[in-house]
């Protein structure tokens, strides 16, 4: 979470960017993340519990993230997924979570937010297995190899800084190959600051530059990705759309 959350709020807008996701990533951070949706005009929040804590798992935990699901301000569950990069838990403990939170998803019917790192093969299948008729995001898009089959399946990938670092030529390529209506991008802060901040703790404001890389790699103008990118946020998240000046011109 974001030292300041309401300058950080403040400052995205006078970027440009009139919604912003929370994103719960454990039992402390989705409690945060409804409070700050709760109190800051514009802000919607997610809870989940990331494959790094997937062993925390139990039964008062998931009926905990099941009540703060419940609440207006709750828009999606995760994020969640397989990480095994780090293997912070164990394998078995995170298909379990990654279960558990899909099927929390269809019973409150949200979307689902997903995180996968060096596991997209099982995550692919998992989802495939048992996320069929959810509305899934891929965050942080880390699939390239995998962009078609996400396109055939109406996934949505979401893009972070790290498509801006010279050598992620394999996630520009993905951001021009995805889908227009499925097309997002987003900040991950406090991590992946995009260049030319890289180095930095992210906030939530630097998106435009992702969005400018992710322009360039479809040959797209500033305003055509914003106007994309944000209505398909809207779509998926059911936010409303921001009422905001038209955006600075975005800078790579």
């Amino acid at each position: 979470m974001l030292d300041d959350p309401g300058s950080a709020v403040a400052e995205a807008r006078a970027a440009g960017v009139g919604a912003l996701l929370t994103i719960g990533i454990d039992a402390a951070t989705s409690r945060r993340a409804v409070e700050l949706a709760e109190s800051l005009p514009g802000v919607y929040a997610t809870v989940g519990l990331h494959p790094h804590d997937a062993a925390a798992l139990d039964d008062e935990l998931l009926a905990e993230l099941e009540s703060l699901a419940r609440r207006p301000c709750v828009v999606a569950i995760g994020e969640c997924g397989l990480d095994f990069y780090r293997d912070l838990s164990p394998r078995d403990a995170q298909r379990r979570a990654f279960s558990a939170q899909i099927a929390l998803a269809r019973r409150l019917d949200l979307p689902l937010v997903v995180h996968v790192r060096e596991a997209g093969d099982e995550a692919m299948a998992q989802l495939a297995d048992e996320a069929a008729g959810l509305t899934v995001v891929m965050h942080c898009f880390s699939l390239p190899a995998c962009v078609d089959e996400c396109n055939a399946r109406g996934y949505y990938a979401s893009f972070a800084g790290n498509v801006t670092y010279k050598n992620a030529a394999d996630l520009r390529a993905a951001a021009a190959a995805v889908r227009e209506d499925r097309l997002m991008v987003e900040t991950d802060a406090p991590f992946l600051a995009p260049v030319p901040n890289r180095g930095n703790s992210n906030v939530p404001a630097w998106v435009v530059h992702t969005a400018a890389v992710v322009a360039e790699a479809r040959g797209w103008d500033a305003a055509r990705t914003a106007a994309v990118t944000t209505a398909n946020a809207c779509r998926v998240f059911g936010m409303e759309p921001p009422e905001l000046p038209e955006p600075p011109e975005m800078r790579s």
